[in-house]
């Protein structure tokens, strides 16, 4: 991976810059630490300590190690199951929840509390690590996965997803007034040449990536607007990149956008609240649907009340 220090991080310490650009890859900074100290980031080319205070435009290198793991911890985590039978479990995942462990990150995710409580009802074409899963959201986003529970429903699921078949719709909160009632987005997506980290809409090593928006509220008062978005495509960090490019980056978004004081969350407010699908053994087509968590429900209700008393 490779990073360019910008303006707005400039003197932050090495470990907290990288703890922060790598939050979405669910890397601690205890383990970015650890790849410093082993000269695995490199500043300009030379090794430095965690301490390093980095400078407008420095070029960073990270060698992300993976580490070796024979077990995944199995950890009694709640998690609220809303369908499941011999070959799928459909669950509505929390924000702030990993949905797998990764690099540094190997405890208090969606993959624990599975192994905890199904611990040999899983699909294992992923391995130990990632036991079950056919696609993952965002830490920060919450809302519906399907979970495989064996060979055969992974694979079939996964060829869905692969030719864009899974039916897949989105609320979310973005700033601005969005104008248009119905749009879509077609824009490619790759990697930022100014930072590997982020997604962004471009013509170089980049993929299709199609979002269809429609317009849900406006709140003209807090100018806001409520957007559902259905994804015709999956490619990283997809509605987020896409809003952003149209300057209607998500609310709570640090990543894409900027934090703003007047929304107290952590995170992009993004729930996938609707997933469809063909049954991998009945062939039917069944379909899912959660409610907005609580935090998101009471913005909306605080946005809704600003409306009508400046109305």
């Amino acid at each position: 991976m490779n990073f360019i220090v910008d303006k707005e991080n400039v003197s932050k310490r090495l470990d907290v810059y990288l703890s922060e650009i790598l939050k979405d890859e669910d890397i601690t900074r205890s383990y970015i630490k650890n790849l410093i100290d082993e000269e695995k980031v490199l500043v300009n080319g030379a090794k430095v300590k965690s301490g390093y205070k980095v400078k407008l435009n420095d070029n960073i290198t990270v060698e992300i190690v993976e580490k070796e793991i024979e077990n995944i911890v199995a950890e009694e985590i709640p998690l609220e199951i809303v369908y499941e039978d011999e070959d799928i479990i459909i669950v509505n995942k929390a924000k702030g929840m990993v949905v797998h462990p990764a690099n540094g990150n190997y405890t208090g995710t969606m993959v624990n509390s599975l192994m905890y409580s199904h611990k040999d009802n899983l699909s294992s074409i992923n391995g130990v690590i990632r036991p079950g899963i056919v696609h993952r959201i965002d830490k920060d986003t919450s809302g519906i996965l399907v979970v495989a529970k064996n060979d055969n429903a992974h694979k079939k699921l996964s060829e869905q997803f692969k030719v864009h078949s899974i039916k897949r719709k989105y609320v979310a909160l973005v700033k601005g007034i969005v104008k248009e009632d119905n749009l879509t987005i077609d824009l490619p997506i790759g990697r930022s040449a100014r930072d590997r980290k982020k997604m962004a809409v471009t013509d170089k090593n980049s993929r299709n990536a199609v979002t269809h928006i429609g317009v849900l509220k406006r709140f003209y008062a807090s100018n806001v607007t409520l957007i559902e978005a259905e994804l015709e495509t999956g490619r990283t960090h997809q509605i987020r990149v896409h809003m952003t490019h149209l300057h209607h980056p998500l609310v709570g978004d640090e990543v894409y956008g900027k934090k703003d004081p007047k929304f107290k969350v952590e995170g992009q407010m993004l729930h996938a609240k609707y997933l469809g699908f063909i049954h991998p053994s009945t062939n039917e087509f069944v379909e899912f649907d959660s409610e907005l968590p609580e935090y998101f429900k009471n913005i909306l209700t605080s946005l809704e009340n600003k409306e009508k008393a400046a109305n």
